[in-house]
């Protein structure tokens, strides 16, 4: 039988070799492979072999009983498992890849593509523009505060819930952007929009690791992270041209449009890719089938209670950004690069369309 190794290819640890000798020897693993560990819902005495190794016939010994017992068996994949995401052929994983990344960039360009025109919005609900500009500020707003939850809860439930709900979310509060008879309606919708459309942002890196390999991540991630900057960037100019043919409001239904589209396009061709939740799958379907209630995940044992659970993911963030010196440093420039974007897209119309006389469309090509 094939040794156990570690996800990264190294000798294994003691620690590992501990937990691999708990695995029943006509059940020894054929390989071990990186994946996205559900460690923050699990106690800290949860048993992660099921997500770390695949074994022969799909199963491995679950934790004692008080009775000395094995009552359950845990779920895992096969060896070359097709519903393991990391089986998939590389055609399938860079569809889903291209998906995910054109999402990021539906979600950039919806926050600029309504910069042109913010004065046509202050004329219309006859109030300043600096209270207009309310629409672009709170939309950016929710991108801070929308992952704080969807994160986390992408790893309790998977990430295809987290994507379909949140974008519908989004698509719905962007109609009455579009149809909006007063300022109060239009930034209620905004502000909803943003923290709405901040959750394809946040998981999209998550669902690279689930479908790529640490050694394959590379274009991919870096296909994705074109996607923040390119869509910023066309945003003004689209949104230039349509404002000048057709007024203010069709920026938001063209945003409609193309959120309406990504949002079928994920709902319909996109499955999950967590591993826990394609287990957990699994293993409801096992028990259904068989009538055996011994087939479960370490989540149907182990589970933290809720308290605790949201303890870690509220506190544990905020822990991070101000407890480790790096991430609060790498936060602080990316908060000033991306607010200096943003002021670049309110101060070149006030520059070129109001000091200058450009219209939006030529406004958008100085973008």
């Amino acid at each position: 039988m094939a040794s156990t190794t570690e996800p990264n290819g190294g000798k294994p640890d003691d620690s590992s070799l501990s937990r691999t000798s708990t695995i029943d020897a006509r059940l020894e693993p054929t390989m071990s492979y990186d994946i996205n560990l559900p460690n923050r819902t699990l106690t800290n005495a949860a048993n992660l072999d099921e997500y770390i190794v695949e074994t022969r016939d799909g199963q491995i010994p679950g934790p004692l009983e008080p009775d000395g017992q094995r009552r359950y068996r845990l779920v895992t994949f096969h060896p070359n498992d097709p519903e393991n995401p990391k089986n998939w052929s590389k055609g399938y994983k860079w569809y889903i890849t291209m998906v995910v990344a054109t999402t990021c960039f539906v979600v950039a360009f919806a926050s600029s593509v309504i910069t042109p025109d913010i004065a046509g919005v202050a004329e219309e609900f006859h109030t300043s523009q600096e209270v207009a500009l309310l629409s672009i500020t709170l939309f950016v707003v929710g991108f801070g505060v929308g992952p704080l939850v969807f994160a986390p809860l992408s790893e309790v439930y998977g990430r295809k819930v987290i994507y379909v709900s949140t974008l519908l979310l989004a698509v719905a509060f962007v109609l009455p952007c579009a149809l909006a008879k007063n300022l109060a309606t239009l930034l209620v919708g905004r502000a909803i929009d943003g923290i709405a459309f901040s959750a394809p942002i946040t998981i999209i890196g998550g669902t690279l690791a689930d479908l790529w390999k640490a050694e394959e991540r590379g274009i991919p991630m870096a296909a994705f992270s074109a996607a923040p900057f390119v869509g910023p960037a066309i945003g003004p100019l689209a949104g230039g041209y349509l404002s000048d043919a057709l007024g203010w409001r069709w920026l938001y239904w063209l945003t409609l449009i193309l959120s309406g589209i990504i949002w079928a396009v994920i709902t319909f061709t996109v499955p999950e890719t967590y591993a826990p939740t394609i287990l957990a799958k699994r293993a409801a379907k096992m028990r259904k089938e068989t009538g055996e209630s011994d087939w479960v995940t370490e989540q149907d044992l182990d589970m933290r209670p809720l308290g605790e659970r949201i303890r870690i993911f509220l506190v544990m963030p905020l822990k991070l950004l101000f407890g480790e010196l790096i991430v609060f440093l790498i936060s602080l420039y990316m908060s000033v690069l991306y607010g200096l974007l943003y002021m670049f897209f309110i101060a070149y119309p006030i520059v070129f369309k109001e000091g200058k006389g450009y219209s939006s469309s030529s406004t958008g090509l100085t973008l």
